[in-house]
C-alpha cells in the first residue's frame, strides 16, 4: 500500500508538472542552463555539471528538433520534482510509523490508511506549494537539488531501520554517493549533514545524552566542512600547490604536479580502503569508502575541465586548468560577504594590504601578477554579525530609508539587528514561508502574504484579479503547526532532526546569504528545502487530529476517514487556486524577446547587452536554435573579466572576432579595472579615441598618474573624445538614411563626461575605435544610461536596439528613429507568440523589460511616423501593438498611457477613449487603495503620472471635455496624497 500510494502521488505530481511545464527557455538562468546542457558548455560558477549531463541526455529526446530541446531539458526538473514528492511521501509515512511505534505486520487497517492520508496530504501540499511548483517547471537546478535532499533524508531513515550492519553500511555508502552527486547540482544538500549525523547517533546510542548529541552534531558540521571546504575547493587547491612546486621548483611541464597529486591521492585512498578491510577496521573502512563514493559523485566536475579545454562559446571563467578551476569552484568573481565581523555600509577603508597571491602562467612558470586586496578600516568602522554591509548602488539609501538612519550617521547594532529580523528573516524568509502555506497577495515585486481574514473588499483590480492572488486561509500552515507540536511530544528525537533540517535549509541560509536591501528578483526558490521539511509536519498534522480526537470519536476508522478526507481538501484547494499562476504551457516570450532583439540588428552585428535576462535568452537562441549566429552578443556584466574579453577576441560561428586591440596584459584581472578621470590641460578640448586606446596599450606615462603605492595607473585625461570616420566604408555599407547623409563628417566628437571609466567601458571604446565602421554596432535598449557612453545622440533606434551612427542629431538625447528600417523590423521580423492569450501566465519578469521594450519600440516608431506625416502607417503600428500585447493579457502600463495622444492624432479617438477609461479607472482604484492603506511612493507616482499624461493628451488635442473629466480625478488624488 505504501509503495503503490507513493507511486500514485508521483504520477499526480508528474502529470501536474508536465501539464504546466514551460515549452521553451524561461528567463533568468534557464536559457544558460539549456544552452550549456545541449552542447555541454560551462555555465556561471560554481557550475552544475551533473545537472548538465542529465540535461544533455534528455535533450536527445528532441530527436533533432532544436525547438524542442528546451522542453526536454525542462522535463529534467519535472521528473526530479515528481520523484521528490515520491520520497517525501515515503519519508512522512516512515516518520508516522515511528510515531505509531509498530512494525508493518502489527499495523491495523485504520493505521495503514492513517499513514497513507498523512503522507498524501503532506506530499500534495508540497506538490502544489508556490515556490516548489515554480522550480519544478523550468530548467533550473532547484528541482533536482530538492530531489537529492529528499532521497538523502529518506535513505537516512531507511538506514535507521536496517538491523544488519553490513547491509546498513551499504546505505551509508549510498548516501555518500548521493551527496557527491548533489555537489554537481547545488550545494544546498550539504547543509542537511549535521542533522543526519544526529540520526546516526540516535540509532547507534540507544541511551542518548545531550553531550553525545552535541558531539554528533559537531561531527556532522566537521563532515560538512570537510566536503564544502576540504574537498570541493580544497583538493584542487592542494593540487595546485603541488603543481606549482613541480613546475616552478623542479622545472617540470605544466600539469605534471596535478597528475602526480591525483595519482598519489587516489593510490593512498585505495590502499587505505584495502588495508582497513584486511585489518577489519570497520569504522575506518566505511569512512574511507564513503569518502571514495563522495569523490566518485564529485567527479562529475571532470566534465567542467574537459569541456572548458575545448573552449566552447559559453566558457565562463575558463576553468580549463587547475588554476582557473579553483577560482571557478570558489565563485571568486562574485566577491564575498562578511558574516561574523566586518564593515557596514558607512565604513570606508583607510588602507589596503596585500592578500593571497593571484597567479598566472608566464613562460614556463607560475608567477604572481597581483594580490587580492585586503581592506583595512579604522577602529569602530566594523561590527559583529554585520547585516547592513552593502555600499553598492542605492543600497546605502535603502538602509537609511528602511531603518530611519539620518544621513551621515553610522548604523548601530540595534539598526543591524532590526534589519536582520525585519528584512532578512521577515521579508526574505517568513514572507516566503507564508506565501507557500498561507497565501500570496499577488505576484508583484515585494507583495505580502494573505491571512484568513484578508478581504478583497476595496482591493484594486490589479491585485484582486492577479492570477497569483491566492488565499489558502492559513490552513496548510496551521495544520503544519499541529504536526510540529505532535511530532515534538510523540517523537522528540525525530522532531529535533526534522527541526534542524528545517532551520538549516531556511534560517541558517538566511544568515549565510546575508541578503542586501534589494535583490534583482524574489528569492523564495532558495528556501524550498525548508518548505519541504515543513510539509512533513503538514502530513503529521493529519495524525495529530486523528490521535487528538480519539476521546470524542471512538472509531479509529471514522476518524481516519473524516480527517484524512477533510485535510486532503487542503492541497486540492492549493492546486486549484495555484494552477493559473503556474501554468507556463503557453509561454514563449523569453525566446521571442531574444529573437526580436537579434532581429533588430543588421547582419554581422556586434550587440552590447547587460544582465542575465538580456543575455541568457540570446545564448539559448543562438546556441540551441542556431538563430542569428552572425550577431556577436557581448555581455557588459562579463566584459570586465579577462577570460570573457579573450573569448570576444575569437571567432564564434558566423561572427568574426571583435576588434579588441588591447592585449591580455592590459585587461588581466586587476589591470585597468577602474580608470579615474583626471583632466590634463593639454588635451582638455578632446583626445583622439584611437590614440588614447593606443596609449593605454603602451602603458604610456603621458596618460598615467602615480598612486600612493608607488605604482602608476592609467587615467581618462579629457571629458571629450573624437573619432575619425571612414567615409568610404560608411558609403560602402550604405546604412545612413538619405536625410542624414549631409550630416556625415570626417570626425565625430562627443563628451563622455567626467566620470571614471570601468573596464567594460574601456573595451567598448576599444571596439568602437578599431571597428572603423566595418561592422554594425548595437546597444540593447534595455541597458542603463551609463552603458551608452554618452553616445545616444549618435544612435539610431531600429527596434529593440540602437545602432551607433557616424552622425550626430542635435537634441536626440534618446536617439533617433529610422522609421523605414524600424517599420520593416517591427512589422515583419518580430513575433509575440501568445502574449495576446489571457489564459497564459506572465509575471513581473515578463511584464517588465520584455513587454516594456516592445511597447516603447512601437510607441517610438508610431511617433516618428506621425512626425513624418505617415499617419496611416502609424495607425497600423499602434493597432499592431494593441493586438499582439492587449490589455486583457498584459495590462496597460505607463508606456501604454502615451499611446492615447498618438491614437487621437491618427484619428482613432474611440480606441483612445477606451484605453483612457481603462487606465484612469485602474489608477483611481489603486490610488484610493494606497490612500486607505497609507501607501504611496513609487506606485502612487506612477499612477499619478498616468493620470497626468492622459489629461495632457486630451488637452493638447483639444478634447477639453474629456481632459476636464480626467483632470478632476487627477486633482482629487494629487491633493489627497499631498
Amino acid at each position: 500500500m505504501n509503495n503503490l500510494t507513493g507511486w500514485l502521488l508521483f504520477a499526480v505530481a508528474l502529470i501536474t508538472y508536465t501539464a504546466t511545464v514551460e515549452r521553451t527557455a524561461s528567463f533568468w538562468d534557464c536559457g544558460e542552463f539549456i544552452a550549456c546542457s545541449y552542447k555541454l558548455q560551462v555555465p556561471h560558477p560554481p557550475g552544475a555539471p551533473f545537472f548538465l549531463l542529465i540535461g544533455r541526455l534528455f535533450s536527445l529526446l528532441a530527436l533533432g528538433d532544436v525547438t524542442q530541446v528546451a522542453y526536454w531539458v525542462n522535463m529534467v526538473s519535472v521528473l526530479a520534482s515528481a520523484f521528490t514528492i515520491l520520497f517525501l511521501f515515503w519519508t512522512i509515512t516512515m516518520l508516522g510509523r515511528k510515531i505509531l511505534d509498530k512494525k508493518d505486520s502489527e499495523l491495523t487497517s485504520a493505521e495503514r490508511w492513517q499513514l497513507m492520508a498523512a503522507g498524501a496530504v503532506g506530499a500534495l501540499a508540497y506538490t502544489f506549494s508556490d515556490s516548489f511548483w515554480f522550480s519544478a517547471v523550468e530548467a533550473e537546478v532547484y528541482g533536482m537539488s530538492s530531489f537529492f535532499t529528499a532521497i538523502v533524508v529518506w535513505a537516512a531513515y531507511k538506514w535507521e531501520q536496517i538491523e544488519d550492519e553490513g547491509a546498513a553500511n551499504r546505505w551509508l555508502l549510498f548516501i555518500a554517493y548521493l551527496t557527491g552527486l548533489s555537489i554537481g547540482v547545488h550545494l544546498l544538500n550539504l547543509v542537511t549533514l549535521p542533522a543526519l549525523a544526529l540520526i546516526y547517533y540516535f540509532q547507534k546510542k540507544k541511551k542518548a545524552t545531550f553531550r553525545g548529541g552535541l558531539v554528533a552534531f559537531g561531527i556532522g558540521f566537521v563532515i560538512l566542512g570537510i566536503i564544502n571546504a576540504g574537498i570541493i575547493p580544497g583538493l584542487p587547491s592542494i593540487a595546485f600547490a603541488v603543481e606549482r612546486l613541480f613546475v616552478n621548483v623542479f622545472g617540470l611541464p605544466f600539469a605534471s604536479g596535478t597528475i602526480f597529486f591525483t595519482v598519489v591521492f587516489i593510490g593512498a585512498l585505495v590502499y587505505g580502503i584495502i588495508w582497513s578491510a584486511q585489518k577489519n577496521k570497520v569504522t575506518l573502512n566505511v569512512s574511507l569508502l564513503s569518502l571514495a563514493f563522495v569523490l566518485i559523485g564529485y567527479a562529475s566536475y571532470i566534465q567542467v575541465l574537459v569541456r572548458s579545454e575545448y573552449n566552447p562559446p559559453i566558457n565562463e571563467n575558463n576553468p580549463s586548468d587547475v588554476l582557473n578551476f579553483v577560482s571557478y569552484l570558489k565563485r571568486e568573481q562574485y566577491g564575498s560577504r562578511s558574516l561574523l565581523f566586518g564593515p557596514t555600509f558607512t565604513s570606508r577603508p583607510v588602507d589596503q594590504k596585500k592578500g593571497d597571491p593571484i597567479y598566472r602562467k608566464q613562460g614556463d612558470k607560475y608567477v604572481v601578477h597581483d594580490h587580492k586586496p585586503v581592506y583595512v578600516y579604522e577602529p569602530g568602522q566594523e561590527m559583529l554579525f554585520p547585516r547592513v554591509y552593502s555600499s553598492q548602488g542605492n543600497h546605502p539609501q535603502l538602509y537609511q530609508q528602511m531603518l530611519n538612519i539620518p544621513q551621515g550617521q553610522k548604523p548601530t547594532m540595534g539598526n543591524n539587528l532590526q534589519f536582520f529580523f525585519s528584512h532578512q528573516l521577515g521579508h526574505m524568509y517568513w514572507r516566503y514561508l507564508m506565501w507557500n502555506f498561507a497565501g500570496r497577495q499577488s505576484d508583484q515585486e515585494g507583495s505580502g502574504y494573505l491571512l484568513p481574514w484578508s478581504s478583497d473588499e476595496g482591493l484594486p483590480d490589479t491585485i484582486k484579479n492577479n492570477k497569483a492572488h491566492d488565499n489558502f486561509y492559513m490552513l496548510p500552515f496551521v495544520l503544519g503547526l499541529f504536526g510540529l507540536l505532535f511530532h515534538y511530544f510523540r517523537r522528540p528525537k525525530d522532531f529535533l532532526v526534522t527541526a534542524l533540517l528545517f532551520v538549516f535549509t531556511g534560517i541558517a541560509l538566511v544568515v549565510f546569504l546575508n541578503s542586501p536591501p534589494q535583490e534583482p528578483r524574489e528569492r523564495d526558490y532558495i528556501y524550498v528545502g525548508s518548505f519541504y521539511f515543513f510539509a512533513i509536519w503538514i502530513g503529521l498534522g493529519v495524525m495529530a487530529f486523528v490521535d487528538g480526537f480519539q476521546t470524542y470519536l471512538k472509531s479509529e476508522k471514522l476518524r481516519v476517514a473524516l480527517f484524512g478526507g477533510l485535510f486532503l481538501l487542503i492541497p486540492l484547494m492549493m492546486g486549484m487556486k495555484s494552477w493559473d499562476n503556474h501554468d507556463r504551457s503557453h509561454r514563449y516570450h523569453s525566446v521571442d524577446f531574444a529573437r526580436n532583439l537579434l532581429n533588430s540588428c543588421a547582419p554581422n552585428a556586434i550587440l552590447f547587452v547587460g544582465g542575465d535576462n538580456d543575455t541568457f535568452p540570446l545564448w539559448y537562441a543562438q546556441e540551441v536554435e542556431g538563430f542569428r549566429t552572425d550577431v556577436r552578443v557581448c555581455n557588459l556584466s562579463l566584459l570586465g573579466t579577462d577570460w570573457y574579453i579573450q573569448q570576444m577576441k575569437r571567432k564564434t560561428y558566423q561572427s568574426e572576432a571583435l576588434p579588441v586591440s588591447l592585449d591580455f596584459d592590459q585587461f588581466i584581472m586587476g589591470k585597468n579595472d577602474i580608470i579615474p578621470f583626471y583632466e590634463i590641460p593639454a588635451v582638455k578640448n578632446g583626445i583622439n579615441l584611437k590614440e588614447y586606446i593606443s596609449l593605454v596599450k603602451q602603458n604610456n606615462p603621458a596618460i598615467q598618474v602615480p598612486l600612493t603605492t608607488g605604482e602608476n595607473t592609467n587615467i581618462l585625461p579629457s571629458s571629450t573624445f573624437f573619432l575619425s570616420v571612414n567615409k568610404a566604408e560608411v558609403e560602402k555599407q550604405n546604412f545612413v538614411a538619405p536625410a542624414l547623409q549631409p550630416l556625415v563628417r570626417d570626425t565625430i566628437s562627443w563628451k563622455i563626461g567626467t566620470s571614471d571609466l570601468y573596464k567594460p567601458d574601456l573595451i567598448m571604446l576599444d571596439i568602437i575605435a578599431n571597428n572603423d565602421w566595418k561592422r554594425p554596432i548595437y546597444f540593447s535598449s534595455t541597458l542603463a544610461q551609463s552603458n551608452y557612453l554618452s553616445l545616444k545622440d549618435h544612435m539610431q533606434l531600429e527596434g529593440y536596439a540602437y545602432r551607433l551612427m557616424p552622425v550626430q542629431v542635435p537634441g536626440a538625447s534618446d536617439g533617433f528613429v529610422n522609421s523605414g528600417v524600424m517599420y520593416q523590423n517591427m512589422m515583419t521580423k518580430m513575433a509575440w507568440r501568445d502574449l495576446d492569450n489571457p489564459d497564459s501566465y506572465y509575471d513581473d519578469t515578463y511584464k517588465g523589460s520584455p513587454v516594456i521594450s516592445a511597447r516603447i519600440a512601437f510607441l517610438r516608431l508610431a511617433d516618428q511616423l506621425i512626425r513624418e506625416g505617415k499617419n496611416a502607417e502609424a495607425r497600423q503600428v499602434l493597432n499592431r501593438s494593441l493586438t499582439v500585447i492587449p490589455d486583457k493579457s498584459i495590462p496597460y502600463d505607463q508606456i501604454s498611457t502615451s499611446y492615447i495622444r498618438l491614437l487621437i492624432e491618427v484619428g482613432d479617438k474611440k480606441k483612445a477613449q477606451e484605453m483612457a477609461d481603462v487606465i484612469v479607472n485602474r489608477a483611481d482604484q489603486v490610488l484610493t487603495y494606497l490612500k486607505r492603506t497609507g501607501g504611496g511612493g513609487t506606485e502612487a507616482n506612477i499612477e499619478l503620472y498616468n493620470l497626468q499624461t492622459i489629461v495632457n493628451a486630451f488637452r493638447e488635442t483639444k478634447q477639453e471635455a474629456q481632459a476636464n473629466k480626467y483632470d478632476a480625478i487627477f486633482q482629487k488624488h494629487l491633493n489627497a496624497l499631498g
